[in-house]
């Protein structure tokens, strides 16, 4: 009965030990699925410093050189709109400015997108050009 358990001590945004299990299988299902597309994994779990910094699960690089910066989402049931649903404006300004934090290590950024890989009940669905960085 994890859902009982009391967060006392952790930090607000710190995922219960479960949830942190099931979001690390579910970006291991979706690096998998990428991988077998053609794409390459460049980073996992990135993360810029602060407490309103953001992090992207997943940067990947398409056979053309284009950086594909992935959020991962999971949800064992549809309710409340599903994975995709939960990528709101907040969650997409922390992943673009993680996004921007991480091209600066590059002297001339290539092409770049954002996309989502979204498990609802365990389908998989692969949104290219889920969001703009603007």
């Amino acid at each position: 009965m994890e859902f009982l358990r009391s967060k006392k001590g952790q930090g607000a945004n710190v995922p219960a030990p479960g949830t942190r299990v099931a979001g690390a299988a579910a970006e291991d299902r979706a690096l998998a699925y990428l991988q077998q597309a053609g794409l390459a994994l460049v980073q996992r779990n990135y993360r810029t410093a602060g407490r309103g910094g953001g992090e992207v699960d997943l940067i990947m690089r398409e056979p053309d050189g284009t950086l594909v910066f992935v959020e991962v989402r999971s949800r064992g049931r549809a309710t409340h709109g599903g994975a995709g649903a939960s990528i709101g404006a907040v969650k997409r300004r922390r992943i673009v400015f993680a996004a921007q934090c991480f091209l600066l290590r590059w002297p001339a950024p290539p092409p770049c997108r954002f996309d989502a890989v979204l498990i609802d009940e365990g389908r998989l669905q692969w949104l290219r050009g889920a969001f703009e960085a603007c």
